[in-house]
């Protein structure tokens, strides 16, 4: 999955969108309810579990940027 943030350009990863994906691909038949989404950022898995219909995302989390804002 790739993701363009208006603003900003592509990014290296998007967690809701990824959760989205795999939540629109299961209720078209195209994928199962635990999956892999690849983004640039590296993969997530992405589990959409049946008994209470929540979505659960895991996968490494690191820092990319580092910045102040003067206040």
């Amino acid at each position: 999955m790739r993701v363009w943030e208006r603003g900003a350009g592509a990014t290296l990863a998007c967690g809701t969108g990824a959760c989205a994906v795999v939540v629109a691909a299961v209720l078209e038949g195209r994928a199962d309810r635990n999956c892999t989404v690849e983004l640039p950022g590296g993969p997530l898995e992405i589990e959409w579990r049946e008994d209470n219909d929540h979505v659960y995302m895991t996968g490494p989390a690191e820092v990319v940027f580092h910045g102040m804002v003067p206040l």
